[in-house]
């Protein structure tokens, strides 16, 4: 299948040509776009796993034969709820390992006894 990757004109009537994040996403090589892509945390590929499984149902493989049609609105659909997911989680972790950075910080310097 070939797809037109050049971008539609948005809501205000511009091509997201114009969009900066749509141009640094463009510009990014693959490297980037590989690290990017892969979860860097065992606990937020398993909810993502998770997250999909439920979207797609929960039949165990080994019982059923398990298929599922779609068509290409929808998979889009899917893929972007995904990505979405993906994205909140990383932000979600991100800001959980800042908290618990602080958290240590805070309780260190609490530790320390005051200099008169």
């Amino acid at each position: 299948m070939n797809y037109d990757l050049n971008p539609e004109p948005n809501s205000r009537g511009e091509a997201d040509g114009s969009n900066p994040l749509w141009q640094y996403v463009q510009n990014l090589s693959p490297e980037i776009i590989e690290q990017l892509s892969k979860p860097q945390s065992s606990d937020v590929f398993g909810v993502m796993e998770r997250n999909i499984i439920g979207l797609l149902g929960t039949l165990p493989n080994d019982h059923f034969d398990v298929s599922i049609t779609t068509n290409r609105e929808h998979l889009g659909r899917l893929l972007a709820s995904a990505i979405m997911s993906g994205y909140f989680l990383r932000n979600a972790e991100q800001r959980m390992q800042f908290e618990n950075s602080l958290q240590g910080v805070i309780s260190e310097s609490s530790d320390t006894p005051a200099e008169d």
